[in-house]
């Protein structure tokens, strides 16, 4: 039997504590079908994880890309590319998240109510566009991504505590799949 070519990416998820997650992302300079098609597999993977969220360092890419959906709604898929958080403001609020990267773990984490952010379309066209809300929560969590903060980063000491036995099932299994790949 041969096997059918591949012709679209798919990605899997680099789990906490993959040193690609702790690496600051590199800007994009190439505004073109491969850019498209990373940022579609992004969104593939980010729904099969039921995600709302995904910056590219979470599917093991260095680059400055992040895509989100509030709503789950296919015509509210936002793509920024290489972004940058211009201004936050607004009342700091406390919300539960959680982290395709930490599966099953969730923290309270403050965040302001706002960002304003400047970022590229796909064809490298540059905007401006503020958020709020719950938008707002998870730009700023994927935008951490691009600079090597992690959820446990944000996490108050109790919760760590509360997630210690699973932080470390996360790093065991990391080293076990690390260890497999030497032995190879």
């Amino acid at each position: 039997m041969t096997e059918t070519p591949r012709t679209k990416l798919e990605f899997s998820l680099s789990l906490y504590p993959d040193p690609v997650l702790r690496r600051p992302a590199v800007a994009i300079d190439h505004f073109d079908e491969g850019l498209r098609a990373t940022v579609s597999a992004m969104f593939e993977r980010m729904r099969a994880s039921s995600g709302v969220g995904l910056a590219a360092p979470q599917v093991g890419l260095g680059l400055r890309i992040l895509v989100l959906n509030a709503t789950g709604r296919p015509e509210d898929d936002l793509a920024l590319i290489n972004v940058t958080i211009l201004e936050r403001s607004g009342p700091l609020t406390v919300f539960e998240e959680g982290c395709l990267s930490f599966p099953e773990i969730y923290a309270e984490v403050k965040r302001p109510e706002r960002c304003k952010v400047k970022y590229c379309d796909l064809e490298g066209r540059q905007f401006e566009r503020e958020f709020e809300g719950f938008e707002s929560r998870i730009v700023q969590h994927e935008y951490d991504h691009l600079e090597g903060v992690l959820l446990v980063d944000r996490m108050s000491p109790a919760d760590k505590t509360r997630h210690r036995a699973a932080l470390a099932e996360l790093v065991e299994r990391f080293k076990t799949r690390a260890s497999s790949k030497v032995a190879r």
